[in-house]
């Protein structure tokens, strides 16, 4: 299941600055934590990749406790 997203344009004077927001439900599926640092790669120009510097264990690897 796709999630739509406009890119939005903030033109400054002197600069613009391009946004691409997540959705909650991909941050959350993902587990973003604020702050964190990521890193876009440019597969082509159909995709555009986010790589994350350090990847979290899943949830289904966590040990649950018992």
């Amino acid at each position: 299941m796709g999630y739509p997203t406009k890119v939005q344009l903030i033109k400054r004077k002197d600069s613009e600055q391009w946004y691409i927001n997540f959705p909650s439900a991909v941050a959350q599926a993902m587990e973003f934590e604020r702050g964190e640092v990521v890193e876009w790669i440019i597969e082509d120009k159909g995709q555009l990749v986010l790589r994350r510097q350090r990847v979290p264990a899943t949830a289904m690897k966590k040990k649950r406790p018992g």
